[in-house]
């Protein structure tokens, strides 16, 4: 029972994700690089693989480490916007926080007993 039960969740995950575009409502979408993230389904992909490892990070670590990660958001989120509508470079910067962000919950793995 728990495997199937688990396999719904699972499913239910990955239909509420496909059903909205992006980490954001790309109805409200004001920039070209926001434009540009709704319109490229792999730079959505990736916008929503970066915002949900972000969340994850976010609640694992230490308080003062979350600041951190914060804050590195928010220069990576202008670093972002440097894109405009350039899919290769939005691509390339998505790639290197979705790196770092998998460097910060590899240190959490490597500190905690699960």
């Amino acid at each position: 029972m728990l495997i199937k039960y688990g396999w719904l969740v699972g499913v239910g995950l990955m239909l509420s994700v496909a059903g909205h575009a992006a980490s954001f409502s790309c109805e409200k979408a004001k920039t070209q690089t926001e434009y540009a993230i709704c319109e490229h389904r792999a730079v959505n992909d990736a916008d929503v693989k970066m915002a949900t490892t972000y969340r994850i990070v976010s609640r694992l670590v230490a308080m003062g480490t979350r600041s951190q990660i914060r804050d590195e958001q928010f220069r990576w989120l202008e670093l972002r916007d440097r894109c405009g509508a350039s899919v290769d470079c939005l691509t390339q910067v998505y790639n290197l926080r979705q790196q770092k962000l998998e460097d910060h919950l590899n240190q959490v793995y490597q500190r905690a007993p699960f």
